[in-house]
């Protein structure tokens, strides 16, 4: 009988320890997701997709702690924490589909980021593939080989870890002139980088090229539109050598640019946006 109620005693004050910790982060980082709200009313006005919020999962021992919007879609509320399941890196920024909260698509962060102006565009910079996401980017994966044969193989990780050329020397050479061209607006060599790069890279190399420039080159192009109304400095990381996956948000951000200067609506029609960038003519 004793060493029942001691056992009930222990597990009393672990649910009570895990119980404060909840309060605790819910109490600490309740005020930084509000803020949320008040840089959206000062960005949301230079693209329709920043109009909306999305879930907030804090990634902090091995756990999410998952802000969503109330009924009121005016404050975000503490939901629920949940094992991660695996391991999460320090530093987290990402955007995936949370299956411990019903699939929704996610802002997913480590809780240092609320310490600058700058990790809140961060989080805007992820909201933005939240929209992606919920606006066309599976229905484009579907048309996908590369993603169709890392699904096959169990690869879920291949928008991080496919095995690009970077380095090949008439990648970097074709690269170069594109993200020339596109600093001096000169239309007719970027035209030419592009037709060069579909006809020199494998299908597999284009086809991630062209997802990587559209996924993360659209965040990019809004995170510095973001900036320069927060008037904070742009960012432009990618554009140095050796060229590496970051290198097509810069390209991406440049070439959608381009585009979006003829055909505006591109801005908001984000699946054609795709196919203009892959189809170049």
């Amino acid at each position: 009988m004793k060493k029942l109620q001691i056992f009930i005693f222990i597990i009393l004050i672990q649910v009570g320890c895990q119980t404060g910790k909840i309060g605790r982060i819910q109490i600490e980082y309740e005020k930084d997701v509000q803020k949320i709200f008040e840089i959206r009313d000062k960005v949301k006005e230079i693209h329709p997709f920043l109009k909306e919020v999305f879930p907030i999962a804090i990634v902090e021992d091995d756990s999410y702690y998952i802000f969503d919007v109330d009924s009121t879609g005016k404050k975000y509320v503490f939901v629920k924490k949940e094992p991660t399941l695996r391991p999460i890196p320090k530093g987290i920024r990402a955007a995936y589909p949370l299956a411990c909260y019903e699939n929704k698509i996610a802002c997913v962060i480590s809780p240092e980021i609320f310490a600058p102006l700058e990790g809140y565009v961060t989080i805007f910079h992820e909201f933005m593939h939240c929209s992606q996401f919920q606006v066309c980017e599976q229905k484009l994966k579907q048309n996908l080989k590369i993603n169709l044969e890392a699904v096959k193989n169990k690869n879920y990780m291949w928008e991080l870890n496919f095995p690009f050329p970077y380095e090949d020397k008439k990648f970097t050479e074709i690269y170069s002139l594109f993200l020339k061209a596109s600093e001096e607006n000169n239309t007719k060599d970027i035209i030419k980088s592009r037709k060069l790069l579909k006809q020199t890279l494998s299908k597999d190399n284009y086809e991630y090229m062209v997802w990587q420039e559209w996924k993360e080159g659209f965040a990019r192009f809004f995170e510095n539109r973001i900036r320069r109304k927060l008037e904070l400095e742009e960012n432009f990381y990618g554009l140095e050598k050796p060229y590496h996956r970051i290198s097509f948000y810069e390209g991406g951000s440049k070439f959608i640019g381009f585009l979006s200067k003829e055909e505006s609506e591109l801005l908001v029609d984000i699946e054609n946006l795709f196919y203009r960038m892959f189809n170049i003519e």
